[in-house]
């Protein structure tokens, strides 16, 4: 069984997909299976220890530069490699900068254009590679957003099977303008047949990415999504030495569309009531540059209500001390706007014995009802967050019963191991049992 996975590199910045990408490639190897976890733009940074090889394909510099200056292919094939050097793209991506949606658009379109598009020298050199000196029995990609390699694989790859993961491409296309969304979005369509399997974390986004790309029904496959328990203690449910003061948590991405201006609305409700006189907010996760100012807006709002000693913002933590973080929480809330595919933390903040509270949207209904760990709100409803906070945060026992099953139910359905598995059969079976998802336009 060998194996080529495709993952996308996110600058300087740990993604969710690539750390998922990571530990998914870490167990399928323990699990025998020969498999190359190749980047592509960046570099991967995940918070455990990385098993992505060092060479680089599309990186980040040279396919932009290439999308502006179409000349620069005539330049030698080896001059042109020194833009993917890896201390090169790390130095140039290490701070995050506002982009220009219509020039990412037109760059995403000539991505998906494969062989056609600017960025074909680079196409076929990966192609070549994959054919001529990995010859694998499985190709992965994390997206579809980066398979305009596709129809040239299926010329010079014909036996190796084809698998591409959906986990949050149409966020991605909604964020681009209505013209290259639409062009992008049929491109998209347009690789669908050279693909062998889709594989989604939820059935909720099997079903908006099967009407959105009209994917048929034989080529869904519905698998659980899944984080690495190592570093989770066996029983790690919330201990009763924790500190008197109560503490709502967050964990995620520093942005809008994840929804801390929701948490910071909800804290500073709560916080007016006696009983929550001691309550805390923690707030962790990366902060880009381009964020800086939303950040900032928040913290002048805690401040104005006289609340900013009762606010810690810990960074962007290294894996020990997020296990730390979401142990010492009382409740994790993640309110996100929009509709989360996958939702990660989630897992992780069960993992670690803390319930959580989550917006009845996306992939959230789904993952609580697997693991029976935590409360859904009615999304956009500020009330009724503030009163599922409550209720976890005043019924101890509640608390202490979610955090019991929660970790319980990650440890039974949504352990790295068995998706490793569940990605076996997927990439080396011929026919494997599935929840199917049918296309309705």
């Amino acid at each position: 069984m060998k194996a080529v996975y495709l993952t996308a590199g996110a600058a300087g910045m740990y993604c969710g997909s690539c750390m998922h990408d990571n530990s998914l490639a870490k167990s399928m190897r323990a699990q025998g299976v020969d498999l190359v976890l190749q980047p592509v733009y960046t570099p991967i940074r995940t918070d455990e220890t990385s098993v992505a090889t060092h060479q680089m394909f599309f990186g980040g510099i040279h396919i932009y530069l290439l999308q502006q200056f179409p000349w620069l292919q005539r330049i030698p094939r080896s001059l042109r490699r020194l833009l993917d050097w890896e201390p090169l793209i790390n130095f140039a991506t290490r701070k995050t900068v506002a982009y220009d949606s219509k020039q990412l658009g037109e760059l995403s379109i000539s991505m998906l254009q494969g062989i056609e598009g600017r960025q074909a020298d680079e196409v076929d050199r990966l192609a070549h590679w994959l054919s001529d000196q990995m010859q694998p029995d499985a190709i992965i990609f994390t997206n579809l957003l980066i398979g305009g390699c596709l129809p040239e694989l299926s010329r010079l790859c014909p036996n190796a099977k084809r698998v591409v993961l959906l986990q949050g491409d149409d966020i991605f296309l909604d964020h681009l303008p209505e013209t290259e969304r639409k062009r992008a979005t049929e491109l998209c369509r347009d690789l669908v047949p050279y693909v062998d399997r889709f594989v989604t974390h939820s059935r909720f986004y099997a079903e908006k990415m099967s009407n959105l790309l009209c994917i048929p029904e034989e080529k869904m496959e519905v698998t659980s999504l899944s984080i690495d328990l190592a570093p989770f203690g066996v029983d790690s449910t919330q201990s009763s030495d924790r500190s008197a003061k109560l503490k709502l948590g967050y964990l995620a991405r520093i942005a809008p569309e994840k929804g801390l201006h929701n948490l910071v609305a909800a804290f500073i409700e709560l916080a007016k009531r006696p009983e929550y006189q001691g309550l805390t907010l923690e707030v962790a996760g990366w902060l880009g540059e381009h964020q800086q100012d939303y950040f900032e807006n928040l913290k002048a709002e805690i401040q104005a209500a006289g609340l900013l000693d009762r606010f810690h913002y810990h960074g962007s933590p290294d894996l020990n001390e997020k296990v730390e973080l979401l142990d010492s929480f009382d409740v994790t809330c993640v309110p996100t706007d929009y509709e989360d595919p996958k939702g990660l933390f989630v897992l992780e903040s069960l993992a670690a014995g803390t319930p959580v509270v989550l917006p009845k949207h996306g992939a959230f209904p789904e993952l609580v009802a697997s693991t029976g760990g935590g409360l859904l709100f009615e999304p956009g409803d500020l009330s009724e967050l503030v009163s599922q906070i409550s209720c976890l945060l005043q019924d101890e026992e509640l608390r202490h019963r979610l955090s019991h099953e929660g970790q319980t139910g990650v440890r039974l359905k949504h352990s790295i191991e068995n998706a490793a598995e569940q990605m076996k059969k997927i990439c080396f079976s011929d026919s494997t049992s599935r929840e199917s998802i049918g296309c309705n336009q």
